[in-house]
């Protein structure tokens, strides 16, 4: 596994040189130390590390706060702050950044270890998050069908038909997707999918459920039962009303 790329953005040469030698004795792979914003910035302009440690309180033009929130918008990257204050006031500043660790000077070097580590992992994450609703979102808007739709679950690309999708169900971050022979569970919301299935044929229910108008075989409020699943959903009150306004009654 390739050592990871860490750039270090610390004023106190004595400090920064202690901490490259820590990393380095980590297996970690400092790309540079450089004690001021402007040239951290001209450092991330030249190089891609794959993590950032900034000291919050660097001399100079710009805070390690302000060059952590170029970090975000220009070069994407995670950014762990160094600093020796831990009071509400910096914190509540340095959080409006979404930096990925925090680290209270002095420290251990396992502190500093388990810190790096679970930040890059982190990171990875977010960004096969980001990829899987980039794509997500690109399929749904260049679709050349509008009677399905591609749903990335399992590691693959699944074609649903609207017409065989029964109930879709909130999970959390995620929802879940029924049709008559599999449950495809893809990283979603509920407002998103409104958006996606066509109101003419998809109602909510409830905040977490969204049933098919043609899989409804019964309602007895407060519940609805899905035909052939015959799974009993619940109504909710907020979503009564538009429900019933659909349904063909005599």
């Amino acid at each position: 596994m390739a050592k990871a790329k860490i750039l270090i953005v610390e004023d106190e040469s004595i400090i920064a040189k202690d901490i490259q030698n820590s990393l380095k004795a980590l297996g970690y792979d400092v790309t540079a130390i450089v004690n001021s914003g402007d040239k951290a910035i001209k450092e991330l302009e030249e190089n891609r590390p794959d993590l950032v440690l900034m000291d919050i309180m660097l001399k100079g033009t710009m805070t390690g706060i302000e060059v952590a929130k170029e970090v975000k918008e220009r070069f994407s990257m995670p950014v762990v702050f160094l600093t020796a204050y831990a009071d509400d006031t910096t914190l509540n500043k340095a959080k409006i950044t979404e930096p990925y660790g925090y680290i209270i000077k002095p420290f251990r070097e396992k502190e500093l270890h388990t810190t790096i580590e679970m930040a890059l992992y982190k990171y990875e994450k977010d960004e096969e998050v980001k990829k899987e609703r980039d794509l997500y979102h690109s399929l749904i808007e260049n679709k050349e069908s509008k009677d399905s739709i591609f749903v990335r679950a399992d590691y693959r690309l699944n074609k649903i038909n609207f017409e065989d999708i029964y109930y879709v169900e909130a999970l959390k971050d995620y929802v879940v997707i029924n049709t008559a022979d599999n449950s495809y569970t893809t990283h979603t919301t509920m407002k998103e999918m409104v958006r996606i299935l066509p109101s003419k044929d998809f109602v909510r229910i409830h905040r977490s459920f969204i049933v098919n108008l043609d899989k409804i075989f019964s309602i007895k409020y407060p519940d609805l039962v899905i035909e052939g699943k015959m799974k009993v959903l619940p109504i909710g009150g907020l979503y009564r009303k538009e429900l019933y306004s659909r349904l063909n009654m005599i």
